[in-house]
């Protein structure tokens, strides 16, 4: 528990200085309100639209939710498939590693113009960000496997498929929740990115109509809300994780 506490409190008074700070130097003049509006003057904007505020952020974290469930199903799914399948990894994960060369900004457009401004290009976009690092996450687990417990397997007599599900997926478990965890960060800001290529709701659109209006307190306001979510879907992964994998060594999951 103290440990605990030892790991939250320093970052948690840098922060608080941080915004104190922040807050004196606007208060004192020495940056426009317009160009950075203080924190006092963001909490009073997001307070006064609070009802719309919810409703984009409503829109956003489902848009996240399902591509994220979509993508590390894909992606949980494509591990085992390459892995099971003799010369699959080999033909394939040079592939994976090219698609993530494709910046983001320039994806979002081309799956509109493939797929029109409706739901289905902006979920299957958050679905491929969050894809890769599960996918990646987990082959790496597969392959990853105690040798000489597989070869005493073997000699038990167990097939392909029963290694498989004895000993080498059990093995990646702890690998998926590493890609399911960078997947959950990634997933809300892949969904507001969707939603800047065409959407009439959501933090995204939200963050582009304000950023219009010249409205800088609305589009930290939502900054601040995707971090937090963001942040939140994270800690939701590492407690699962943690209610799941119970057979890791108390120092390792301290560590």
């Amino acid at each position: 528990m103290a440990s605990s506490w030892r790991k939250i409190v320093p970052p948690a008074i840098a922060l608080a200085l941080i915004i104190i700070v922040w807050q004196i130097v606007v208060d004192g003049g020495a940056v426009e309100r317009y160009l950075l509006p203080s924190p006092m003057d963001i909490v009073q904007e997001a307070s006064r639209i609070a009802p719309r505020l919810l409703d984009h952020t409503g829109a956003t974290l489902q848009l996240a939710l399902i591509g994220f469930i979509g993508g590390a199903a894909a992606g949980i799914v494509l591990a085992a498939l390459l892995h099971l399948i003799p010369g699959a990894r080999e033909a394939i994960s040079p592939l994976l590693v090219l698609s993530q060369n494709i910046p983001l900004i320039a994806l979002a457009p081309l799956l509109a113009l493939w797929l029109g401004f409706g739901l289905t290009p902006k979920l299957l976009l958050v679905a491929l960000v969050c894809f890769f690092p599960i996918a990646v996450s987990m082959l790496a687990g597969l392959q990853e496997r105690d040798a000489k417990l597989a070869e005493y397997l073997r000699m038990l007599g167990a097939g392909r498929l029963q290694l498989f599900t004895s000993l080498e997926l059990p093995n990646a478990i702890p690998y998926m929740f590493s890609g399911l965890k960078i997947a959950a960060t990634y997933s809300m800001t892949s969904a507001v990115v969707a939603e800047w290529i065409g959407a009439d709701r959501g933090l995204g659109y939200f963050m582009q109509m304000s950023r219009k209006g010249f409205m800088a307190p609305r589009v930290f306001a939502a900054v601040i809300i995707i971090v937090a979510i963001s942040l939140a879907l994270y800690g939701i992964i590492v407690l699962i994780e943690r209610l799941v994998i119970r057979w890791r060594p108390k120092k390792e999951e301290r560590t």
